[in-house]
């Protein structure tokens, strides 16, 4: 990868296979360095294949995977944080001798260890908790804990497995926030996760797996604008039948009495507002670009084993 120094990771037509099953296949995605990258899919996609690959736990059949330009390896691991989706830590030791430990593991001193778990307790609002066991916290202070252990020795990439799991909103926030203070000071993170709103907050780049195959990558931008802008937004105040039955209407989310309808093919938003109008109060109107729920919806739900099979998006060519 010594022609692609900007990237963080690359999977050049990767495939992996168990018991004649299909794990991912050829498989090809690019991380820039320095990005939030979506890992995104259904269950059953490929993605832990793919992270469990990422990590030299498991070896590619085919194809070849660079992360910082080498080839995955346990020489690599002390750069690379990862928190799992199922917990990591030791449920009868004390946050602090979990952290102590994990951080001893990647090649921390003891002390500096130490230092750093109380740092990094006190920023995520844990610190009256670093004596207590693990099995006591609750599921949302675990997940913070887990995120310390990923995340203290200063990974240059941070691999994140359903971050938000278990979080209140309000830690959810603090999360959020150190995500993205940790991405302005360099460190790449790919993010996998099912929550759709947190992606768009927080990636610039993506890739949507099904099946063990990529259906579109690329910047969230890129990956929007190539989806067209024939989705519209409005809120409405009575009867809604008259939106989501309109002939117009491809297919439509609704929450409460707002909708993000994607219209059929050659169907104008203008010539939409204009038949709905009269027959319903209309609080709000506009013309934007899918939603990466809109998009993941679409894709993976066109990509049915009984559904034609959508074009792969091709990738935004990196410049060598």
């Amino acid at each position: 990868m010594a022609a692609y120094p900007e990237l963080a990771v690359l999977f050049d037509s990767v495939s992996k296979a168990f018991a004649g099953a299909t794990g991912v296949h050829d498989l090809s995605f690019h991380v820039p360095r320095g990005s939030v990258f979506g890992l995104l899919g259904p269950n059953g996609a490929g993605k832990t294949t793919s992270i469990r690959m990422l990590m030299s736990i498991l070896r590619p059949d085919h194809g070849s995977i660079r992360v910082f330009g080498e080839p995955p390896s346990d020489a690599l691991k002390d750069r690379i944080g990862y928190l799992p989706e199922e917990r990591g830590l030791y449920p009868v030791m004390t946050v602090a001798d979990n952290l102590t430990f994990f951080g001893s593991i990647h090649g921390l001193a003891r002390d500096e260890a130490r230092r750093r778990a109380r740092a990094w307790l006190d920023r995520l609002d844990m610190a009256k908790s670093a004596h207590r066991k693990l099995s006591e916290l609750s599921k949302g202070n675990q997940q913070k804990i887990q995120f310390i252990a990923a995340v203290m020795h200063e990974p240059d990439l941070l691999v994140l497995d359903e971050p938000f799991s278990g979080l209140d909103p309000v830690n959810q926030d603090l999360v959020r926030e150190t995500i993205q203070d940790l991405a302005s000071r360099g460190t790449t993170l790919i993010l996998s996760t099912h929550q759709m709103v947190e992606v768009e907050r927080l990636c610039s780049h993506l890739v949507l797996v099904n099946a063990g195959r990529a259906l579109v990558e690329g910047s969230v931008t890129e990956v929007q604008r190539r989806h067209g802008t024939d989705v519209v937004h409005l809120q409405v105040e009575g009867d809604a039948s008259t939106v989501t039955g309109h002939l117009f209407v491809e297919s439509s989310r609704r929450v409460g009495n707002t909708f993000e309808i994607r219209l059929k093919p050659g169907c104008d938003p203008s010539d939409f507002l204009s038949s709905v109008a009269p027959r319903a109060r209309i609080t709000r109107f506009e013309v934007r670009a899918p939603s990466v729920h809109a998009i993941f919806v679409h894709l993976v739900g066109a990509d049915r084993p009984d559904a034609p099979r959508p074009r792969v998006e091709a990738n935004v060519e990196v410049a060598s």
